[in-house]
């Protein structure tokens, strides 16, 4: 029985590997093609993105919202601007030139991007913007900095949560495992929500599997969200204490935690984040055995298409188990590695979260 929480909202396929031609800080952003030209354009609505340090290939959430972003400029039959930034100090300038392009809309993805993005939307408050996995509270009071940024938030922990059950369940070794790239809330929610889901089952079978690399305040971290050397070390640091589930959470650093498994020579299985890592990166397709999904692709269609349609709503949009716009892959190769009965207890587990009876706690639920 497949465990399938969320589907393919956008009939958008995800390539393996995305080639995208994009400007470098400084540089006019690089275009996309619009569609088919089949559409008219919308007047003269300029929607543009702007990545972080993973780049639109990342095969998680740049990559996502890339895709949600084009999808919408598509519809709309005009072109998309989109900009890579490669280290943390283009952020700024690669946010203004957007705008000095003339951008109606601006995608900003990821957290880092949040203080040049109020920064900017403050010095331009007829641009809409689009702020990917941040509240746009840079001064943590609880209110958004600027009026004109749509932030778009998921409640990873409700489906970290069901990861988390799963993993139990499946361990062999009683040891499962979690690391960040860094600790931000955006990160550790999904840390939160699997060790939560490992404290149910053990709650539930009686049982003691141990999380190993986060406790629920401190944990293991890269230092950032390179699949480098060190982000290689935490992995191996993790595995060597007898986990066999392994949840990576920063983009690429999966990586580092793919190439940790494979050299250990053992049967360890890899949890992806953000997206269907068995569909964005096949080369992992005999070592994941599900990913925690937000459906990002699907937020930032939405929110560039009524931008794009005169109908912006800068509220903030929370994706949840119960909107689906968060969710876990399917097992995949795994479907036959894990038992029925378990597969069953997780679907009702989601909808027990869905309906109050199992609560999930995390930044964004209390």
């Amino acid at each position: 029985m497949s465990i399938s929480i969320t589907k393919k909202l956008l009939g958008v396929t995800v390539a393996a590997g995305v080639v995208l031609s994009l400007a470098a800080c400084g540089q006019a952003p690089a275009e996309k093609p619009a569609g088919d030209g089949d559409k008219p354009a919308a007047s003269d609505f300029l929607p543009c993105i702007v990545s972080d340090m993973g780049g639109f290939d990342d095969k998680s959430f740049n990559q996502l919202s890339f895709e949600g972003s084009e999808k919408a400029a598509e519809e709309l039959g005009v072109e998309l601007k989109a900009v890579q930034s490669n280290a943390e100090t283009e952020y700024g300038p690669n946010v203004t030139n957007l705008v000095d392009e003339g951008c109606n809309a601006i995608v900003a993805v990821g957290f880092a991007l949040s203080a040049a993005t109020v920064e900017a939307a403050t010095a331009n408050p007829d641009v809409d913007f689009i702020l990917v996995d941040d509240a746009a509270d840079n001064d943590f009071n609880g209110e958004k900095d600027a009026e004109n940024v749509k932030p778009l938030l998921y409640n990873t922990a409700e489906a970290a949560f069901l990861a988390g059950y799963l993993s139990a369940g499946y361990s062999k070794t009683g040891k499962v495992g979690t690391f960040g790239g860094m600790e931000f809330p955006t990160v550790t929610i999904f840390m939160d929500g699997f060790k939560q889901g490992v404290d149910h089952y053990n709650e539930v079978k009686g049982t003691d599997v141990q999380v190993v690399g986060w406790d629920g305040k401190t944990g293991s971290f890269t230092g950032g969200f390179e699949a480098n050397p060190d982000a290689k070390q935490v992995a191996v640091n993790i595995l060597n204490q007898g986990v066999d589930v392994i949840l990576p959470v920063g983009g690429p650093i999966y990586q580092s935690a793919q190439q940790a498994i494979k050299e250990s020579g053992k049967d360890i299985a890899l949890i992806g984040a953000d997206a269907d890592l068995f569909v964005t990166d096949p080369s992992t397709a005999d070592v994941v055995l599900t990913s925690v999904l937000k459906a990002m692709d699907l937020s930032t269609y939405e929110a560039v298409l009524s931008s794009g349609e005169d109908e912006f709503d800068a509220e903030a949009y929370v994706g949840t188990l119960e909107n689906k716009g968060v969710g876990i892959a399917e097992l995949h190769n795994f479907a036959d590695k894990v038992d029925a009965a378990l597969q069953d207890e997780v679907t009702q587990l989601q909808q027990d979260i869905i309906d109050g009876k199992v609560e999930v706690t995390s930044y964004l639920s209390k």
